[in-house]
């Protein structure tokens, strides 16, 4: 007879196999749990620094940016020691604040702004509360310190200038904006950037890489020294030094030459594009933007009726007058218009229709040697119009697209493209301007025959006519204007700036008009600035 199992003797086994199967679950989920523990607390250092943020500070270590010479090895830039301070809001706790606001010299109201702000920012990450304090002031909060938990100093410096001039070659520097912030994660809130001049052109190489130093605290708020002694830290790497073109006794001579003026010098090495000296005036002290102060006196320039704060220089457009004859006469000659010995007579004025051009009394005829020599306007005008007027160019707007062409090709109506920011461009009208003023076929060379004279509507900066002038000493080509002539050491020069550029008028026309030029001065128009 066939007996079969008992029901509960194998439920009871099946039950048995479960709860064993359940602790051996249990025992390896134990063993892998303790063993990520020992990796995190004895093996992995990484647990170690983020269980110790709360007693933790990470100062962020600044470089220092690097000095500015001139091409002599004068100083003009370097580098003075102030102090940031920093709160990280989540830790301000019992804070005595009427002794606070005493000692940083602020008003409740402000102090109330810039805790918003910096918890605005984050509550656990360090912000500056009020940058640049003196040594004084600092060396104050220093010893009650403790009683400020939230609160640490961040070391930094400030530009100084030892020489009160090239303020618009050299730039300024200031905290950044937060579109520079949002373009570059190189930044953070109440960083520095260069504004303006050769800061910021130079930024990048200038401002060097920012370091961390991972500092300990006690429950005081007081530094008791490097974390694992500074295992975690990363150096900074300071910025590289700049070696400018500019000579500071010709920039100290320009300034005292346009001071009580308006306008800009520019002076050029033909040889190579360097600015020897770049003047804008009316000018300021640049150490008037550095520091605490420097918000306040930046509204006061820039207030100023007489725009200190515009650099003439790059950016203000001027006719270029007379000067502007050279480039007529040079065109001329290239396109077979006149030879050098070709002659006018100049009555004292050029009249044609009901358009009268007048000139100053000079000996008459002249040629291209006198109509520079004595600034002939009768000659540019009949130069220029038969420029325009050649038979083998169909219309007017042909002419005098091509004279434009020749026009940009000396760097006028375009960027010279110099290491300086904010350069413009001048400008140089096209044949499509002037059909929209007067129609297609309603106007002629007589229209614009002010342009022969550089004035109408051409416009150039003070950079663009130094740089005629090299383009003649050259006899056609020049180099690109350029303000600093090496990175990191004297001998490190920038090959960027060797490229010759040439006219589009032959390099044989030059001689006569320099020739020209030098009568001028000797014997002509500008005989009143001959240097003896």
């Amino acid at each position: 007879m066939k007996l079969s199992a008992n029901p509960y003797r194998v439920n009871s086994a099946l039950s048995s196999n479960k709860g064993k199967i359940l602790k051996i679950s249990l025992f390896i989920v134990g063993v892998l749990f303790v063993g990520r523990l020992f990796q995190l607390q004895l093996l992995d250092p990484s647990f170690k620094v983020s269980a110790s943020n709360n007693v933790l500070r990470f100062v962020t270590d600044y470089p220092e940016r690097g000095l500015i010479f001139d091409r002599n090895g004068e100083l003009l830039v370097f580098n003075e020691a102030h102090f940031d301070i920093m709160v990280v809001p989540g830790q301000v706790v019992n804070l005595d604040t009427a002794q606070f606001i005493e000692l940083l010299e602020i008003d409740k109201q402000t102090f109330i702004d810039r805790m918003q702000n910096a918890r605005q920012h984050s509550r656990f990450r360090p912000s500056v509360f009020i940058s640049q304090i003196s040594k004084e002031t600092f060396a104050a909060f220093q010893e009650k310190l403790f009683s400020f938990p939230g609160f640490f100093v961040q070391p930094r410096t400030l530009r100084s200038y030892p020489h009160p001039i090239a303020a618009h070659a050299l730039g300024y520097v200031g905290e950044v904006s937060p579109n520079d912030i949002a373009r570059n994660p190189f930044y953070r809130q109440g960083d520095f950037i260069g504004i303006s001049g050769i800061e910021r052109s130079y930024e990048e190489v200038l401002r060097g890489r920012k370091g961390v130093r991972v500092r300990m605290v006690d429950v005081l708020n007081r530094d008791i020294g490097s974390f694992q002694d500074g295992r975690y830290d990363t150096l900074s790497i300071p910025g590289k030094n700049l070696y400018s073109t500019l000579d500071l006794e010709l920039q100290k001579y320009g300034e005292q030459l346009m001071r009580n003026f308006r306008g800009s010098i520019v002076a050029i090495e033909p040889s190579s594009g360097e600015i020897l000296s770049l003047v804008s005036a009316p000018s300021y002290d640049p150490n008037l933007l550095v520091g605490r102060v420097r918000a306040n006196n930046f509204q006061l320039l820039q207030n100023d009726r007489l725009k200190p704060l515009f650099n003439r220089a790059l950016m203000a457009q001027y006719p270029p007058g007379s000067a502007f004859k050279v480039v007529n006469t040079l065109i001329a000659l290239q396109e077979n218009i006149v030879a050098p010995s070709d002659r006018f007579s100049c009555a004292g004025s050029y009249t044609s229709g009901r358009v009268t051009v007048r000139c100053r009394n000079h000996p008459s005829p002249v040629d291209v040697i006198s109509s520079l020599q004595f600034s002939c306007n009768t000659y540019s005008v009949i130069t220029f119009r038969r420029t325009l007027d050649q038979q083998h160019y169909p219309t007017i707007q042909a002419g005098l697209e091509n004279w434009r062409n020749h026009v940009r090709s000396f760097g006028f109506g375009v960027r010279l493209n110099t290491d300086l920011a904010h350069e413009l461009s001048g400008s140089v009208p096209t044949a499509a301007y002037y059909d929209r003023i007067y129609g297609r076929r309603g106007w002629s060379s007589l229209t614009v025959v002010s342009l022969s004279i550089g004035q109408g509507e051409i416009g150039s900066t003070p950079l663009q006519l130094a740089n005629l002038a090299a383009t003649v000493a050259n006899r056609g080509y020049f180099f690109t204007p350029h303000i600093v002539r090496a990175i990191g050491h004297p001998d490190s020069l920038q090959k960027r700036f060797d490229r010759q550029h040439f006219t589009t008028v032959d390099s044989r026309h030059f001689d006569v008009v320099a020739e020209a030029l030098y009568k001028a001065v000797a014997q002509g128009t500008g005989a009143f600035s001959v240097i003896p």
